[in-house]
């Protein structure tokens, strides 16, 4: 990349800078060792020396990653300054570009042509641009809802993604779909090649009986490449399930891509239900906030894909922190934290100082609020209306926030559980990490709703009749059957008999004893549930608990994060050294960086991964797990586990910070049961409430929450 100096030179002490977005992930540039990845070398043409740096985030955002060249001596007009990023004539392996689709991928140029350090952009028509396509098809994914009635018309989504998770095109085979059970209107094969985007909706199939429903996609030797969840299809329900990521973010603002292909993605290539729009306030013009209107009005489309107006209230920490608001209907006005980077010198009258006077201006409007975990992170205790914020989300690409619904529950609140991804990349509903600061895939929330249109969303929404995940979708549901005298506490204060209280409800009954009914059925194994009331777990169900004992595969799994804040993550280097046992394999568990593995051997294994909140894992597989050690050395902690003493139990070795610690488990040899139905009887007394829901912990690391049945004997 080459700058020419214009009519004025640059003085001595200017200089340059070329920022990327912050969203960006490519390798940073560095500039001491010509055989890594992204060395850089820097010239200038007149022999002028250079002082030249990068830093992330030293940038105002979007444009936060940045490289500052400063020069130490004058350029005249028609001197040259020239990056080479990733020097391939200086031995380098060069610069991987980031791991996500762009359609105009921007390197932003800025001149201090006269040292008064005040940046000037250059013509936004002469920086340098590059479109970044998708890579090789690596995985196939296929996608079905999780609950539909009896001879209801859905469809089956299918597309091949590249190693890094973007719908590639580059598939062109046919595959042969294989179904569990009859499917009306199902193909025998599909081609991928009909498709220029490397996603295909099949439309229009049904099933004319009850049952759960798994598609498989094979190739040409018979091999399954992939596996849908399962559809549950039912003959009475009150609710059918649509799958929502309402939190995002597009090129406008702090993300990737344009709004309208924001929308568009999450229709077409995640295959969600219901989609929101969250920039941050500070950075949604009055123009923009027009445009994502007209984009919600347009695109909305009741039984096919319902998108709603919203957007993040953006206020620090200590005044309320980050939380989501989204509105029933558009052309309602947008209420700011604060105006930093809207540039104009108009002021806004609807500036909200902090979340009081938020839930103040909303009170009266139709909309719903929910307390967002991300840089800011919310304080629910500073302030909250229960008709306005009805729950919060406890799982983003940020990482893993059981806390936050515990601080909720703490103070008093009754709250739902719901998580989204705040995806920065481009890919709402389908939000994978990359190789950046945010460990975690996206989070996907689960709506029981009648029918697919914003009403219902509002109505399910308000009454907390969902459920969150860390993005895969199982079918979950949870219930109390056979309530005595049971009464339903609804959004208007209105009061109905009931038989059966379900996920989020807030009722009343006589009966002493209920049975909470549990079952699932899912994409994965299910290596445990957790039966909550409030903060404390009162039943734990680990599945398969009497294989557990002779098995030969454990798992070693890094979990937490260091504090609440943005520097939460836990960066592991971990190294396990074996003795009196052989290792026979190993496999990751939420390693969603493609460039990060596992290292092993017959006596050792290695790894450097990270946690936010969530965890991380890997399995092993052992010549014979009942004897010998594993010695467990990390920088976070070292220990050593007698494998002779592991049983049931899990071993945890805690680290500090925030839920920082190691847990150690044994697992049976062959994958555990995906489906699981329970009973679990619950007491109730007097003038106490239950706060009764679960967490569900996959083998494949990923992990499910209902949101609570608040039940109270009369």
């Amino acid at each position: 990349m080459t700058y020419t100096a214009g009519h004025f030179g640059i003085d001595d002490l200017g200089g340059i800078k070329i920022s990327i977005r912050s969203a960006s992930d490519q390798t940073p540039p560095q500039f001491e060792d010509p055989t890594a990845p992204g060395y850089t070398t820097i010239t200038v043409s007149n022999g002028a020396r250079l002082k030249y740096w990068y830093r992330k985030n030293s940038n105002i955002r979007p444009w936060g990653n940045t490289l500052y060249i400063q020069c130490l001596k004058f350029l005249s007009e028609g001197d040259t300054i020239t990056v080479t990023m990733g020097d391939p004539s200086q031995g380098s392996p060069g610069i991987r570009m980031q791991t996500f689709v762009e359609h105009a991928y921007e390197w932003r140029v800025f001149v201090d042509a006269f040292s008064t350090y005040d940046y000037t952009v250059m013509p936004l028509d002469r920086q340098p641009k590059v479109q970044l396509v998708p890579g090789p098809a690596a995985v196939h994914k296929a996608v079905l809802p999780s609950l539909r009635k009896v001879g209801d018309s859905f469809a089956l989504g299918l597309k091949a993604e590249d190693r890094w998770g973007n719908p590639t095109p580059d598939d062109k085979g046919v595959y042969s779909l294989r179904a569990s059970a009859p499917v009306k209107g199902l193909p025998e094969t599909v081609n991928m090649a009909e498709s220029n985007c490397g996603a295909v909706r099949l439309e229009g199939l049904s099933v004319d009986e009850p049952g759960d429903l798994v598609v498989e996609m094979r190739d040409d030797a018979g091999n399954v490449v992939a596996k849908s969840n399962t559809l549950r299809s039912s003959t009475e329900t009150p609710f059918r399930h649509y799958w929502s990521d309402m939190h995002g973010q597009s090129g406008e603002t702090i993300g990737t891509n344009t709004a309208r292909q924001y929308f568009e993605f999450g229709r077409d290539k995640a295959f969600i239900d219901i989609c929101g729009h969250q920039g941050n306030d500070f950075q949604i013009t009055d123009t923009f906030w027009q445009e994502l209107n007209d984009l919600t009005a347009e695109l909305n489309e009741p039984g096919r894909y319902v998108t709603v107006p919203g957007y993040e209230w953006s206020g620090n920490t200590s005044v309320g922190g980050d939380h989501n608001v989204w509105f029933r209907t558009e052309g309602r006005p947008i209420y700011r934290a604060q105006r930093s980077l809207i540039v104009d010198e108009s002021t806004d009258e609807n500036t909200c100082i902090d979340a009081h006077q938020l839930f103040d201006r909303l009170k009266d409007e139709d909309a719903l609020i929910v307390a967002h975990v991300g840089g800011r992170y919310a304080d629910v205790s500073f302030a909250h209306d229960a008709k306005l914020e009805p729950s919060v989300e406890v799982h983003s690409a940020w990482g893993t926030f059981d806390w936050i619904f515990e601080d909720a529950y703490s103070a008093g609140y009754r709250v739902g559980i719901v998580a989204a991804s705040d995806g920065h990349k481009g890919r709402i509903g389908a939000s994978y990490p990359g190789s950046g600061k945010f460990g975690s895939l996206g989070g996907l929330t689960c709506h029981l709703m009648p029918d697919l249109t914003r009403d219902d969303l509002f109505d399910a929404f308000r009454h907390r009749r969902h459920y969150a995940t860390t993005g895969c979708r199982p079918y979950i549901d949870v219930r109390v059957n056979n309530l005595t005298d049971g009464a339903l506490r609804k959004f208007h204060g209105d009061s109905d008999n009931i038989e059966s209280a379900h996920i989020g409800d807030i009722a009343t009954c006589s009966n002493e004893v209920v049975d909470l009914e549990i079952d699932i059925s899912a994409h994965s194994g299910i290596e445990r549930i957790e039966v909550k009331d409030g903060l404390e777990v009162i039943k734990h169900i680990q599945v398969a608990a009497e294989e557990r004992p002779t098995g030969n595969r454990i798992r070693v799994q890094c979990e937490g994060a260091e504090y609440r804040g943005r520097s939460r993550r836990v960066d592991w280097d971990v190294n396990l050294g074996l003795t009196n046992v052989r290792l026979l394999k190993t496999q990751a568990v939420n390693f969603w960086n493609a460039d990060c593995g596992v290292t092993s051997d017959e006596t050792s294994a290695s790894w450097s991964y990270v946690t936010t909140g969530g965890s991380h894992a890997v399995d092993l597989w052992l010549d014979d797990a009942t004897s010998g050690e594993i010695a467990f050395n990390s920088n976070e902690t070292d220990f050593t586990i007698d494998l002779a003493n592991l049983g049931t139990e899990d071993l945890v070795q805690k680290c500090g910070g925030l839920e920082k610690a190691v847990c150690v488990m044994r697992l049976p040899d062959a994958e555990l049961p995906s489906t699981a139905t329970h009973t679990v009887p619950v007491n109730l007394t007097p003038g106490s409430e239950r706060c009764l829901f679960i967490r569900v912990v996959f083998e494949d690391g990923h992990i499910a929450w209902t949101s609570p049945i608040y039940l109270t004997l009369a």
